[in-house]
């Protein structure tokens, strides 16, 4: 049994991770808002999952808090046996080159690189600490019941729930990786306990494109349609090398699970 503090407790990974954690008994400290652990305590296993989502472009400045200034708090205030931050796969957008030591690129002049910015300086402090036991795991696009706000198949399902139907504002060839969430809590909680290495992406390893989507949703008798000229947004396949050679990884296929996904309701 051990110890583990889960910063953004009441998030879509964090409250995965403390349901997890506490039925495996071990001690878990639910961190949110309200509750921030007085300087000095020593917290144990750290897993920081606070971070924006999609409204990181109309919240700049909250976007910068949560994903550099709460992360230095957490790091420097705080004494830990292991600390393992949440970054994101998003890093690799437009990059054929997703192994773990890539070397990443940015353009402030792009409104949608703040995200990436913030979410690069935040891996930047945590590797350049001296400390192999802080780690970052960039994770994919979750998914799950009940689905992450704010995601691009949360606004699918949805959308196929209610009208029977859905219009696709991306290409059928835009493609991306999709990683079950329960997949995502086992992936962390054991690199939080044992990783060797300070750098894992989190995620299947298999992209998955709008119109593999729209075939199993029209199988599921679920109208689909795509907008004329609509943008292909392709992201390059994530490896999992590191992941699987180290822990085991056989996570579920979004397209298997796409039939639970649409008959669960959104507050499942």
């Amino acid at each position: 049994m051990s110890r583990f503090a889960i910063f953004g407790a009441a998030g879509f990974v964090g409250s995965r991770l403390v349901s997890r954690l506490e039925a495996e008994g071990h001690v878990v400290q639910g961190i949110t808002r309200a509750n921030w652990p007085t300087p000095g305590a020593d917290l144990g296993h750290v897993i920081f999952t606070i971070g924006m989502t999609a409204d990181f472009r109309e919240k700049p400045f909250e976007t910068v808090d949560a994903q550099v200034q709460k992360l230095y708090a957490a790091l420097h205030d705080y004494t830990y046996q292991s600390f393992l931050y949440l970054s994101s796969t998003r890093v690799y957008r437009q990059q054929a080159d997703t192994l773990e030591g890539a070397a990443l690129a940015l353009n402030p002049n792009n409104p949608d690189d703040l995200y990436n910015a913030t979410k690069i300086a935040g891996e930047s402090l945590c590797l350049t600490l001296k400390n192999p036991a802080i780690r970052v795991a960039r994770l994919s696009n979750l998914f799950g019941v009940p689905a992450p706000s704010q995601s691009f198949l949360a606004a699918v399902l949805d959308e196929a729930r209610r009208t029977g139907r859905v219009t696709f504002r991306t290409a059928p060839d835009a493609e991306k990786d999709y990683l079950d969430v329960e997949s995502a809590v086992s992936a962390l909680i054991a690199i939080a306990q044992s990783g060797r290495e300070r750098l894992y992406n989190v995620a299947s390893g298999r992209n998955v494109s709008n119109g593999m989507l729209a075939e199993t949703l029209a199988s599921l008798g679920i109208a689909c349609h795509f907008e004329p000229h609509a943008p292909a947004m392709r992201f390059s396949p994530l490896s999992v090398e590191r992941l699987a050679r180290e822990f085991g990884h056989a996570p579920q296929s979004v397209l298997e699970a796409l039939p639970a996904l649409l008959a669960a309701s959104p507050e499942d």
